[in-house]
């Protein structure tokens, strides 16, 4: 007991330290306290720009103890512009409060509880999720009724379920950029493939009031109405060469039929549904211990990021990558203390990349500061730490519609009891711009400060 008090201690001061320091860190920064926590979050679609914030959608769900319904959760976002808001008003926030820039805008009751979220990239009113069964749900936002969380209230019916897992399938899940296909991974060791495009035109046009099963759903009872009345689709393939659970799937951004694989095997599989249902490359000990995570470079095909219960980051080359299994990562990075859960390219340069951990750090990386480090107390291509959370990272998104942005969500179950936090934030650009361009603006800013300066 004593030993947790000391971490905890410790953790506090990391945490105020870090406080003291958001003015200088960041451009903007919002926190958000959540009652149940999320185990993910991701953002929607941008649906209102003006002159010094937009508004974009953002999803999370509520993971709760059984005394409410879990709920999938659809905010209204007010992002912050760049260079807007002032240093002094981003540091001062209530860690126990919601944040103003944060509205709920609509619940669904989600039958069981939200593991997973993803958007489907064509149309991010469309979303998937993965809950402790076999099946993935597909939701279209806009069609499902806005429910009421209570105890006993029926569950939301999803607008398709996609059927196909013989275990459960709690996390790996993708949704692919080229083609409205579906992508997951579970405990039966299999990787699955779905189209839904048949599906996609009807659940868009929200118009037509029937779009959506859900639409009657708060007249229905239970799962047995979601059973009868959301359409079924069986999967195009199911691909095997795990030995163990899939933790997470990606797709390669230019194609439906290509993606990879990871899981509690420590292997890393890529695989081509044209050449057949087993692996087209298969890593064997990827790293030394389960991977949690995997991503495919949106900007550069070639490069593929893991995360692993071994603490690390591993970068691959796909081109380096042999049949036979052989192959090593291209860059190790170093920088975490406990297990990493979450790594995702940024979808603004093309060498940068996030990781986020148990440890509460969500790191961000360039792997071409690789070798040209000035900090030697620094591992190599880290070059921002952020601190705000103050216990595991379970998830982050990088926002598309607003460079540099970032959501993150911390499951507070070990630090506080329960709930969780939500952080919106945007690094200062003096740190990741060239340097010359920050200095020579740093200069220009001197000689105005200079000028302004009361003579004597």
């Amino acid at each position: 007991m004593k030993e947790r008090a000391g971490s905890r201690a410790a953790v506090d001061e990391r945490y105020a330290q870090w406080k003291s320091l958001i003015p200088v860190l960041y451009d903007w920064f919002a926190n958000h306290n959540l009652v149940w926590p999320s185990l993910s979050c991701r953002w929607g679609p941008q649906f209102e720009k003006a002159t010094y914030k937009n508004r974009q959608r953002l999803y999370l769900s509520e993971q709760t103890d059984g005394s409410m319904p879990n709920t999938l959760v659809i905010a209204n976002c007010e992002v912050v512009k760049p260079r807007v808001a002032a240093a002094e008003h981003i540091s001062q926030f209530n860690e126990e409060a919601r944040s103003p820039f944060v509205k709920k805008y609509k619940t669904i009751l989600h039958p069981g509880e939200v593991n997973r979220i993803r958007e489907l990239p064509q149309n991010s009113k469309i979303i998937a999720t993965h809950t402790d069964s076999p099946d993935v749900l597909i939701w279209d936002v806009d069609a499902q009724p806005n429910r009421h969380a209570q105890l006993g209230a029926t569950e939301s019916r999803p607008d398709l379920i996609l059927r196909g897992h013989q275990d459960n399938a709690e996390f790996a899940l993708a949704m692919c950029p080229a083609e409205p296909y579906v992508l997951s991974g579970g405990k039966d060791k299999s990787v699955v493939l779905w189209s839904i495009q048949d599906h996609i035109s009807a659940l868009g046009d929200s118009s037509k009031p029937e779009a959506s099963p859900g639409a009657s759903g708060s007249k229905q009872s239970g799962k047995t109405a979601n059973e009868k009345d959301s359409p079924k689709v069986d999967p195009r393939g199911v691909f095997h060469g795990h030995d163990s659970t899939v933790e997470d799937v990606q797709f390669c951004p230019t194609s439906a039929q290509e993606f990879c694989s990871v899981g509690d095997d420590a292997c890393l599989i890529l695989w081509d549904a044209r050449t057949g249902t087993g692996p087209a490359v298969k890593v064997e000990k990827a790293h030394g211990g389960d991977v949690h995570c995997v991503d495919w470079n949106p900007l550069d095909v070639n490069y593929i990021l893991t995360g692993s219960a071994d603490n690390s980051v591993r970068m691959w080359d796909r081109r380096n990558l042999g049949s036979g299994g052989a192959g090593s990562p291209i860059h190790k990075f170093e920088g975490h203390k406990a297990a990493v859960l979450c790594v995702q390219w940024s979808p603004d340069k093309a060498s940068v990349f996030g990781s986020s951990a148990e440890d509460g750090f969500l790191n961000v990386w360039d792997h071409e500061k690789v070798g040209k480090k000035k900090n030697v107390n620094s591992p190599a291509g880290l070059f921002f730490q952020h601190a705000g959370h103050r216990d595991k990272i379970v998830d982050f998104h990088w926002n598309s519609s607003d460079p540099w942005t970032i959501v993150s969500v911390s499951d507070d179950g070990e630090s506080t009891g329960g709930g969780g936090t939500l952080q919106i934030w945007r690094m200062s650009d003096l740190i990741y711009r060239p340097e010359e361009e920050v200095l020579a603006e740093l200069e220009a800013f001197k000689s105005h400060l200079a000028s302004c300066a009361p003579r004597t």
